[in-house]
Parts: C-alpha cells; sequence; structure tokens
C-alpha cells in the first residue's frame, strides 16, 4: 500500500470509529427493536471498499471491531464479532456485484447497474447471514448471546433480518454515491 493510500484509508477509519453510535451517539433506534441502532457509521467503510480497495474496507471494519471490542463492545462482548460478519457478508455483495457488471456497457448504466445489484446483493447477503448468525448465537450463554429460548430467536429473526436488510439499503446507495462522487471530482482535477 502507498502511502496516500494508507493515509486515505486511515481517515476513513478514523471516521468510521468517530461516526459509531457507541461514540458519537449519532443513531436512531429501530421502531420495532429499539435495542437495534441504525448508524452511518458503515458508509465510510462502504465508500473505502469501492474508492480505494477492498482489502482497505476490510482493515477499516478490522479496525472498527477492534476498538468497539477495547472500549464499546455494546450489550454483548462479542458483538463486534457478530458486526462484523454483518459488515463482511454486505462487502462480499459488493464485490460480486462488481465482477459480474460487464466493463463494456456506458458508464452511467455501468454505475446504476452497479450500484443496484450492490445494494441488492449486500441486502440479501447481510440479512441471510445475520439470520443465521442469530439463530445459532441467540440462544448461546453469555458471552456469545443471551440464551434466549427457541420461541424467543424465532420471534426476533424478521426483526434482525428487516434492521440488517434495512442497513443495507440506505448504507450501500450512499457509499456507492459517494464514492462516485469523490471519483468523478478526481477526474476533474487530474
Amino acid at each position: 500500500m502507498n502511502t496516500k493510500t494508507l493515509a486515505t484509508t486511515a481517515v476513513f477509519a478514523a471516521l468510521t470509529v468517530a461516526l459509531n453510535p457507541s461514540i458519537s451517539r449519532i443513531g436512531i433506534p429501530a421502531p420495532y427493536a429499539p435495542f437495534l441502532i441504525y448508524g452511518i457509521w458503515e458508509i465510510p467503510i462502504v465508500t473505502a471498499f469501492l474508492l480505494i480497495s477492498p482489502t482497505a474496507g476490510i482493515m477499516i471494519a478490522l479496525l472498527n471491531a477492534a476498538v468497539l471490542f477495547a472500549f464499546f463492545p455494546g450489550a454483548l462482548p462479542t458483538g463486534p464479532f457478530y458486526n462484523l460478519i454483518a459488515i463482511f457478508s454486505m462487502m462480499l455483495g459488493l464485490y460480486i456485484a462488481k465482477k459480474l457488471i460487464k466493463h463494456d456497457a456506458e458508464e452511467q448504466q455501468k454505475i446504476l447497474k452497479i450500484a443496484t445489484a450492490s445494494t441488492i446483493l449486500g441486502i440479501i447477503l447481510r440479512a441471510s447471514f445475520m439470520t443465521v448468525v442469530n439463530y445459532i448465537t441467540l440462544r448461546q450463554p453469555y458471552p456469545f448471546g443471551f440464551e434466549l429460548e427457541e420461541m424467543a430467536v424465532l420471534a426476533f429473526l424478521p426483526a434482525g433480518a428487516l434492521f440488517n436488510g434495512t442497513v443495507a439499503l440506505y448504507t450501500v446507495p450512499v457509499g456507492e454515491f459517494i464514492a462516485n462522487v469523490v471519483k468523478s471530482r478526481l477526474k476533474l482535477e487530474n
């Protein structure tokens, strides 16, 4: 990684950590499950993933998880790990979409197709992965879960899937938009 890429990655990492609701208190509780918080802190991760590289997005997500583990783990000490799975599954959707969309299309059409495919795949993969993770972990004893009964776990799964899907629904398009705006501005300056 060159110095410019490293510095840009560090800026996005700092922004991600600073925007985390555990630190910034910027977030909105989900009306259907107030312990789930909608925030904007994952947007810099998606933006860096698209603007810099997938490696940069992964590094930023890992650094954010390390900060959360150390200082703000939440209700479960393993919570940052579960969030990391959610982010990685969403980024997998972005990666697959970029690989599937052909590069021979007109630039505007390509951007729209990638943004749409990234959002759809991000929603599907994040909601699916996290439904499985929640199903397995919520029944586990502390610090891995809340030792919930089967019926309580099953009752939570739709709300968890809705939350994870809606986080991807706004995070991916906003991250795509910011990455594309920055790319277009950099092209103008060169």
